[in-house]
C-alpha cells in the first residue's frame, strides 16, 4: 500500500476499532454504527483525495494528532445518532469530545514544533473542528432547543454561499481570532452536553456562543466583500487605462 494511502486506511481502521470498543462498553444502535462507519469512510476519501491534492507523499506528524482527533468525532457522531433512539452514554461522549478539543491545542503545537505545516493540516484541523462542533450541536439541540443547531450549522452554511458567491470563494487571510471563536463553541457545547450548569445558565453561555460565531464569520464576510469591492475597482481602472492607451 502506498504511504499516500496507508495513513487514511489506518484512520479507518482505528475508526472502526472504537465503534467495536464503544459497542462493547456502552454499546450501540443500528443507527450508531452506520453513522460511526459512514464518518470513518468519509475520512478516508476526504484525506486520500487532500493528500493527491496537496501532491503530500503521506501524513505529517501534526496530521496523525489530528486523524486521531477525526477518529474521536466519529464516535462523537455515533453516540450522537444513538440518542435519537435511546438515553446516551453522556460520559464517553463528553469524554471523547473533551480528548478531541485537548488534541486540537497539541496538533497545532506538533506541527509549528516540527516545521510542518502544510495546507493539507491546517484544512483537514478545520474541517474535524467543524464536524465536531456540528455533531454536538446536534445532540445539545434535543434538550436545549433547535436554535443550537446555527452553531453548527454556520460553517456548512458559509461553505454554500461560497457555491452561490464567488467572491466568498476567496482565500482569507489566517487570523487567531477565528480558530479561539472555533475552540470556544466546542468547550461550550462540551459543557451544555455535559450539563454542568443550570438550563439557563447553559443557555446564556451558548447564546454568547454564538454570537462570538456570529462576530466572527460577518467579520469574513465584511472582508471578503470589501477585497472583491475593492478588485473590481482596480480591474475596472486598469481597463480604462489601457482604453486610453489604445487611443
Amino acid at each position: 500500500m502506498s504511504a499516500v494511502r496507508l495513513g487514511p486506511s489506518i484512520g479507518l481502521l482505528s475508526q472502526v476499532m472504537l465503534l467495536v470498543a464503544l459497542a462493547g462498553t456502552v454499546g450501540l444502535t443500528v443507527s450508531g454504527w452506520l453513522l460511526g462507519i459512514a464518518c470513518g469512510v468519509a475520512t478516508f476519501v476526504a484525506l486520500a483525495r487532500g493528500l493527491d491534492h496537496f501532491s503530500a507523499g503521506a501524513l505529517g506528524p501534526a496530521d496523525r494528532v489530528t486523524l486521531v482527533r477525526a477518529t474521536l468525532v466519529g464516535g462523537v457522531a455515533a453516540l450522537t445518532a444513538d440518542a435519537v433512539v435511546r438515553p446516551v452514554a453522556v460520559p464517553a461522549l463528553v469524554t471523547l469530545s473533551v480528548v478531541a478539543l485537548v488534541l486540537d491545542a497539541v496538533d497545532g503545537w506538533v506541527a509549528r514544533h516540527t516545521a510542518t505545516v502544510s495546507q493539507l493540516g491546517a484544512r483537514f484541523d478545520g474541517e474535524v473542528d467543524a464536524f465536531l462542533i456540528l455533531v454536538l450541536s446536534v445532540y445539545v439541540s434535543n434538550s436545549i432547543g433547535p436554535w443550537v443547531l446555527a452553531i453548527g450549522a454556520a460553517r456548512y452554511l458559509f461553505l454554500v454561499a461560497g457555491w452561490l458567491l464567488p467572491w466568498m470563494r476567496a482565500p482569507l487571510p489566517p487570523r487567531y481570532w477565528r480558530k479561539s471563536v472555533a475552540a470556544i463553541q466546542g468547550i461550550t457545547l462540551t459543557a451544555a452536553a455535559a450539563d454542568v450548569l443550570p438550563r439557563r445558565g447553559t443557555e446564556a453561555v451558548l447564546v454568547v456562543a454564538l454570537g462570538l460565531l456570529t462576530e466572527s464569520f460577518g467579520r469574513d464576510v465584511w472582508w471578503l466583500r470589501r477585497e472583491s469591492v475593492r478588485s473590481l475597482v482596480i480591474a475596472e481602472r486598469r481597463s480604462i487605462a489601457a482604453s486610453v492607451m489604445r487611443h
